[in-house]
């Protein structure tokens, strides 16, 4: 890389915005963590995975209604049909959804389901997509691609805001590397990077990045330290059944254990994750 490839990527600091989705801040102080299926399965495993994560303290629900996947055979979920369910169990646990939208068409479809727009690792390259996100009401969440530099996440998140949208959140959820002991490598200088190089929240997703039950909740721990603002994590009742990523997702009782360590860590580090947050739609 030349010299002057270099001074372009060294960005001034800013001071990280308050994101606002609802009523909960992305960050500032608290730490927030996202938690809930890879896939919205059936209205009672959704209904049952939402209401034991607000029990542990999430702060958002995450969970995917239509499913980008490599296998045109695998599950792609639920799609135009789960929206009145959602909206009544986001309602029911008074909680805020994330979910990826994949094309420019579903978002007047979910507009009034979901409190923040996600664009998944395939779509951050999507311009077309992100310009159209840039020109609507409501935060989004955007994942870094898997082969991404983080020049070019940063860049992506322009796109947003130029269209008049600054309410962005970047999510660091792994890139691919020659590594196969894991899904994907989690890169924690990504976050360090981004969050000392732009104004934007940054949040990280360990079930994406490892694809491992077992070693999520210490990337999870592990992205804390490092100075992230939260967290997006997979959990389901019975991940053996999981339509989808099973592999990664927690259990109820592994969230539950993960939620109580990051409560130590996050306030010897002068933040703490809010339990007990009450969603509220904010114009």
């Amino acid at each position: 890389m030349s010299i002057m490839e270099v001074d372009k990527l060294q960005m001034p600091k800013n001071e990280t915005k308050t994101v606002f989705v609802g009523s909960v801040p992305f960050g500032g102080p608290q730490f927030q963590v996202i938690a809930g299926p890879c896939s919205i399965e059936s209205p009672a495993q959704f209904l049952e995975t939402a209401r034991a994560v607000k029990n542990q303290g999430a702060s958002m629900l995450r969970g995917g209604i239509w499913k980008l996947r490599t296998s045109a055979e695998s599950f792609q979920g639920l799609g135009h049909h789960a929206l009145d369910f959602i909206k009544e169990t986001c309602a029911d646990v008074g909680l805020g959804l994330v979910s990826e939208v994949t094309d420019p068409r579903q978002i007047e479809q979910i507009y009034d389901v979901v409190s923040m727009f996600q664009v998944g690792s395939r779509n951050m390259h999507n311009y077309a997509l992100l310009k159209e996100l840039g020109q609507q009401g409501k935060p989004v969440l955007l994942k870094r691609g898997f082969a991404a530099l983080i020049d070019e996440w940063i860049k992506a998140a322009d796109y947003i805001v130029r269209g008049g949208n600054s309410n962005v959140i970047l999510c660091e959820r792994g890139i691919r590397t020659f590594e196969t002991a894991t899904r994907n490598t989690l890169d924690l200088n990504a976050v360090v990077y981004a969050k000392k190089n732009s104004s934007f929240p940054v949040i990280v997703d360990p079930s994406h990045a490892v694809g491992i039950r077992e070693l999520v909740a210490p990337l999870a721990y592990a992205s804390a330290a490092a100075g992230a603002d939260g967290l997006i994590v997979e959990v389901h009742p019975r991940p053996s059944e999981a339509l989808s990523d099973g592999m990664q997702a927690l259990t109820f009782q592994d969230f539950a254990q993960m939620m109580s360590q990051l409560k130590l860590l996050t306030k010897a580090m002068g933040r703490e994750v809010e339990f007990g947050n009450k969603f509220e739609i904010r114009n």
